[in-house]
């Protein structure tokens, strides 16, 4: 556990030189924001999560693995991270902030995500 990182993961760098690329410039880990986002674009009033499949339950093939060691406790944990998110998601709607979620396994394909993210801060 201790090794594990919230912060500088790989996906979240991916997505980082890619907006940074596209001229977008944000602010990192905002802690005034409710959830943490990983991106803030304040004059936008957006922001962008970067989660791990894994670790917030996502639909694919890696958001589905099941620990078989103390299987009890991660789950239990890995549900509270997707509660967790989902009060983020809606405190920040309720004070006008939009949100993009980007997985981990969407950050393999660089075109499709820098039309994602761009198609998202245009609006």
């Amino acid at each position: 556990m201790s090794r594990i990182r919230c912060k500088d993961t790989v996906p979240e760098m991916v997505v980082r030189r890619l907006t940074h690329q596209m001229g977008y410039r944000f602010r990192l880990h905002s802690s005034k924001l409710p959830g943490k986002p990983d991106l803030v674009f304040s004059r936008r009033h957006k922001v962008i999560f970067v989660h791990g499949c894994f670790w917030h339950m996502h639909s694919c093939s890696n958001g589905q693995v099941r620990p078989k060691n103390n299987a009890e406790f991660w789950q239990a944990k890995r549900v509270g991270n997707s509660e967790r998110d989902k009060r983020s998601y809606a405190e920040l709607r309720k004070t006008g902030w939009d949100t993009l979620v980007i997985w981990e396994c969407e950050t393999k394909n660089a075109e499709v995500l820098c039309q994602r993210i761009h198609a998202f801060l245009s609006e």
